[in-house]
């Protein structure tokens, strides 16, 4: 199993604090939702995770975690999750571990939401996560983490092909 440890100190207690981050949990998790819909099996790419590093950095360094969406004309589809920092009743912040298949679950969940008839969104709710995960003609998936000095974190999945194109069904 490769497994990928990311870490980030913290000034304010100069403790390291680290996620472990798993590709080939993130991978598994995407292709069991691929599954249910009888698209083919994702492959992990180092290029895409390089990526998404980058990005996942950029938005740490220069947008304190919050998520926003790379290049609108870029090359790769594009997931993003956000996660808080534990904050106790006392003040005290601690690192949520968050695992990568937890992620993918957030953005397949969106499932509930998508209608493959209309091929629409329910009104007022979010599928295009959901329906970039299983999107049929995407082949590769690469994703990072990054962790912010507030202990809140970014995940950055990228897919090529991308998918979501307008008016066509994902599978």
């Amino acid at each position: 199993m490769k497994r990928i440890l990311l870490a980030c100190c913290v000034a304010s207690s100069l403790s390291a604090h680290a996620l472990d981050f798993a590709a080939d949990e993130m991978l598994a998790a995407h292709n069991r939702w691929r599954e249910t819909v009888g698209a083919p099996a994702l492959t992990y790419s180092t290029k895409l995770a390089a990526s998404a590093q980058e990005w996942a950095n950029h938005l740490k360094q220069n947008n304190q975690c919050q998520m926003r969406h790379s290049k609108p004309d870029s090359q790769y589809g594009e997931n993003l999750y956000w996660a808080s920092a534990v904050v106790w009743t006392d003040g005290k912040r601690e690192l949520q571990q968050v695992k990568p298949g937890e992620v993918v679950d957030d953005w397949g969940n969106e499932r509930a939401n998508y209608d493959y008839k209309t091929n629409r969104c329910a009104a007022g709710k979010m599928c295009g996560h959901y329906t970039q995960v299983i999107w049929k003609t995407t082949t590769t998936v690469g994703c990072a983490v990054a962790v912010c000095d507030s202990l809140e974190q970014i995940w950055v999945c990228q897919y090529q092909p991308p998918g979501n194109w307008v008016g066509e069904k994902p599978y």
